[in-house]
């Protein structure tokens, strides 16, 4: 009997199991806390060499907030929070500790001099000047905003050491040495943007920059844009919550567990988040003689908050008080699947150089217990290799010869030493084909002889194409515990025999998330790479 027959019966109970790592996306509503505050809530996190024509030698960040935003979220849309901080940490020297911090600090003031707009009411000769109620009153244009009632602008500065106390150095916009940049409104919907369409519009804020003391490759500047993109993450979310409602035959509009990876049921399709990007060159991030970099992404308020009883539009609140951290993500899902439940909001709050304290949810994880338990009939085993020191090298360390750099925490990390793999190219599987030992006695090295081999994707760096969900359930079950000759022994490659959930021996995934999947076809191919927003009307 074939594997993927053998599976049919227990299809549901494994995906009632993923279904907390699909329907939570990577990390949206994560812990109970910082449910509480979307505009602070950090979703995807990005980073790798930039595949753009052109653009050699550059590492692109993607740091995404708030999550699950609807296009026709109107009238106040999605502005950032003005009283938060939001940060890109750099760890260049294998310590767990920042070294680089790109800083990002929003302002939202009302037109006509924060009076906001207003309009001339009442018959000739007895009017009153009365404020709208709407965030725009007319078409705008990048040239002209001037029916733009809500106006966003953010500086971006650079922290050299720690990120509270080291070093601040204004980053300028390259040629006008401005230190505030503009924020595209969201795309209210086509008829406001009716002149110009929303992803030219948009693309208009994308700002050249200067970086002091950093040199970048000759002729060209690093790159910023902050603003609202459609969502990128790919989930049934619905079908999910619908006590798992998904079927063996794809009857009734369900997902089709033994189907195609992708069946075009992404819920998360018409949803936005708004996204922070970063283009810098890649020597201005690394610490010679190193090409290793660790990052992750924050999100801060201030400790106190007194709410104001005659309110205002630009202070509903009196924030004060020393910087809190509510919001961190490196490594996709972690906080999701791996970090216990009562630990969630502390590992928010908590910084990489203190991981240890959840080194027993990397050593001793759950998922793979229960997989072992709903599937156990069919030949599914959790690796008992405790502490499992392949998860410790995925998620704590990186893995020997790919992207180690020394420390032990949990962030992304990234080896910025291979040059892009270009749009055409990648596998949406990353690099988990690549880590084949050369001999029976070495460690996971790096075997860019493997066909499925691609060393930038996930997980060294991250790629919005990166099928993440995927790749994580695999080295959770064993991809990474015996890495020699893994074409025949091990769980390492696409549609491998004996490998579960991903292959029936025939090449073909046995099971699907639902119906669907990450796929560089869902993103532009330059900067900021993911695509514009879902607008408000047609």
């Amino acid at each position: 009997m074939k594997l993927r027959t053998k599976l049919l019966g227990g299809a549901t109970a494994l995906v009632t199991v993923l279904a907390p790592i699909a329907g939570l996306a990577s990390s949206h509503r994560e812990a109970p806390f910082i449910a509480k505050s979307p505009k602070v809530d950090g979703t995807d996190f990005y980073i790798f060499n930039s595949y753009e024509a052109g653009r050699a030698g550059y590492v692109t960040i993607l740091a995404n907030y708030e999550p699950l935003q609807d296009g026709a979220g109107g009238p106040n849309f999605f502005a950032m929070d003005p009283d938060a901080v939001y940060e890109i940490h750099i760890d260049n020297d294998g310590d767990a500790k920042e070294d680089l911090t790109f800083q990002f600090q929003f302002t939202s003031t009302l037109a006509n001099g924060g009076a906001g707009l207003a309009l001339d009411v009442g018959p000739a000769g007895n009017t009153k000047s009365v404020a709208v109620p709407l965030t725009n009153i007319g078409g705008v244009t990048s040239t002209s905003s001037a029916a733009q009632n809500v106006l966003e602008t953010y500086t971006l500065n650079m922290i050299t050491g720690p990120r509270r106390s080291g070093t601040v150095t204004p980053i300028t916009e390259d040629g006008t040495n401005a230190t505030s940049f503009p924020k595209p409104l969201d795309n209210v919907g086509a008829k406001t943007f009716s002149a110009q369409a929303y992803a030219t519009y948009a693309q208009t804020f994308v700002r050249q920059l200067d970086i002091p003391g950093c040199t970048p490759p000759a002729g060209t500047h690093p790159r910023v844009f902050v603003g609202q993109r459609r969502e990128g993450f790919s989930v049934n979310l619905g079908q999910i919550f619908d006590l798992v409602n998904f079927n063996t035959t794809g009857a009734g509009g369900l997902a089709n567990v033994v189907g195609a990876e992708d069946q075009n049921l992404n819920t998360l399709n018409n949803k936005n988040v708004t996204t922070i990007a970063l283009e810098v060159p890649a020597t201005c991030l690394q610490k010679a003689p190193s090409t290793i970099i660790g990052a992750w992404t924050t999100a801060s308020v201030r400790q106190a908050r007194v709410l104001n009883p005659t309110p205002t539009f630009t202070t509903p609140s009196r924030e004060g008080g020393p910087l809190v951290q509510v919001s961190r993500l490196g490594m996709p899902l972690v906080n999701e699947v791996v970090i216990g439940l009562p630990d969630k909001d502390k590992f928010n709050a908590s910084e990489p150089k203190d991981d240890g304290q959840f080194a027993n949810y990397v050593t001793n994880p759950t998922l793979p217990e229960l997989l072992e338990i709903l599937f156990g009939g069919a030949g599914v085993r959790a690796p008992n290799n405790f502490p499992r020191a392949d998860l410790v090298a995925a998620f704590l360390t990186g893995v020997t010869g790919v992207n180690a750099n020394g420390s032990t925490a949990e962030y992304v990390r990234f080896n910025t030493a291979f040059a892009a793999t270009p749009a055409n190219k990648q596998n949406n599987f990353g690099a988990v084909g690549c880590f084949d030992a050369p001999t029976a006695s070495a460690g996971a090295a790096l075997d860019t002889n493997n066909a499925d081999c691609d060393p930038n994707g996930f997980p060294n760096g991250r790629r919005p194409g990166d099928d993440v969900v995927d790749i994580e359930i695999r080295v959770a079950m064993g991809a990474l515990v015996d890495t020699t000759d893994a074409v025949t022994g091990g769980c390492i490659h696409a549609g491998q025999a004996g490998c579960l959930p991903y292959g029936d021996g025939a090449g073909v995934n046995a099971l699907q998330i639902g119906g669907a999947s990450a796929s560089l076809a869902y993103f532009d191919t330059s900067f900021p790479y993911l695509r514009a927003p879902n607008g408000g009307s047609p």
